[in-house]
């Protein structure tokens, strides 16, 4: 029997910009970029060298509590990666942050850390259940996945 794979089918790639957010990741915290200045400090994401809403080069991450909720999702439908055809059905979430509601962050809904994408059946799956982060370690990178909070 072949031995399940544990690297990420899909890996991202770090830009200077983003590079911040996957090694606080790897250290399981969930920081958004932000512009450094006293006066705007707006939240961004994806990561960017400028800040859209005031143009200052200076940046910060903010700690996120890691809660929010699902904004939309999807079930692809033949899976649309050929990567993903043995995981098919799985879901690919969006996630509205609850400390940064302009922020959304895309992930898959698990039912605990470094389970796969399928491991949560689709019906279960509702725009604005609330979700927490969770971090898991695949093939030496550290992913944020999604669980479904307790109530």
């Amino acid at each position: 029997m072949a031995e399940a794979k544990t690297e990420p089918l899909l890996t991202p790639v770090a830009d200077d910009d983003g590079a911040p957010f996957w090694d606080y990741a790897a250290r399981g915290e969930l920081r958004v970029q932000a512009c450094a200045q006293d006066a705007c400090g707006e939240l961004r994401f994806p990561p960017r060298p400028c800040c859209p809403h005031c143009g200052s080069f200076d940046t910060t991450w903010r700690r996120m509590s890691g809660k929010g909720r699902i904004w939309s999702y999807v079930i692809p439908h033949p899976p649309l990666l050929p990567a993903y055809a043995a995981l098919s059905p799985y879901n690919a979430i969006l996630v509205e942050l609850t400390d940064a509601p302009r922020i959304r962050l895309v992930g898959n809904l698990v039912t605990k850390a470094g389970a796969p994408p399928n491991s949560v059946p689709p019906e279960r799956l509702r725009i604005g259940a609330r979700v927490q982060v969770v971090f898991a370690e695949r093939g030496g990178l550290v992913l944020p996945q999604w669980v479904l909070e307790r109530s």
